[in-house]
């Protein structure tokens, strides 16, 4: 069974119903609100596919390997969401309607991923994982390494950020905040966890998804200042604004 592909299903379902409901909590549910999500859906596909293709620049590659990158599918659902909205001219922020969507549809996919890919690197560490064999670009399988449950440690996480995000929703008031603060909570995560990771290094012993996190990284920090130093974040630490 293609157990990666059925999971990423189930999360991209699981993600869809958790938009609609808050859309509807928001009262933004709409027309315009259900046109971006299948400018998510159609550029989350494709940029998962073309970020794949990237790693081997081989055209025969892209349906097979294309389907597993998650950041790239991220980076597309964004920029889809993005162009379907100039393209119907809906000027209504729906980041914050997409937040616990995402994280949640992503907590549900990674149980694809941890049940048909490497798990990550070796370890000593009493929670270590066995995987099979026969799991693709996996050495350590091979050898019958305990390796690191790197795709348990962000299901783990996307979850607490899901109910972080729940809790959230009700203090922000300021559109977009919810979204940025996912974005930048996950994008630490991620270069984080890549150091648990089966991925190869490239450069300085870090991952291809390491170094295309870096520069989102240092906007998002621009990002979450701009947004501290205004007050967007002060319902959430009760921190009162000195005037």
């Amino acid at each position: 069974m293609p157990l990666h592909e059925i999971f990423v299903g189930l999360g991209v379902l699981v993600a869809s119903v958790v938009f609609v409901h808050e859309a509807r909590r928001r009262g933004a549910l709409n027309e315009q609100s259900l046109v971006t999500v299948t400018g998510a859906l159609v550029g989350g596909a494709i940029g998962m596919r073309l970020a794949g293709w990237l790693e081997t620049l081989n055209l025969s590659d892209l349906w097979l390997y294309g389907s597993r990158s998650i950041l790239g599918g991220l980076t597309g659902a964004y920029l889809g969401v993005l162009i379907a909205k100039r393209i119907i001219g809906y000027k209504q922020r729906t980041g914050d309607l997409f937040a616990p969507a995402v994280a949640l549809g992503m907590a549900v996919g990674r149980i694809g991923c941890h049940l048909t890919e490497a798990p990550g690197r070796p370890t000593e560490l009493p929670w270590g994982v066995h995987a099979p064999p026969t799991t693709p670009e996996c050495p350590g399988c091979l050898t019958g390494q305990a390796m690191h449950p790197s795709f348990i440690y962000e299901i783990i996480f996307q979850l607490a950020v899901f109910a972080a995000l729940l809790w959230a929703r009700r203090r922000l008031t300021e559109p977009g905040e919810l979204f940025t603060l996912y974005l930048a909570a996950y994008a630490v995560f991620r270069f984080l966890v890549e150091f648990t990771r089966a991925n190869e290094t490239v450069w300085l012993d870090l991952t291809r998804p390491q170094w295309f996190l870096i520069p989102g990284l240092l906007l998002l920090a621009l990002r979450l200042r701009y947004g501290w130093r205004r007050g967007h974040y002060d319902p959430l630490f009760k921190r009162k604004v000195m005037t």
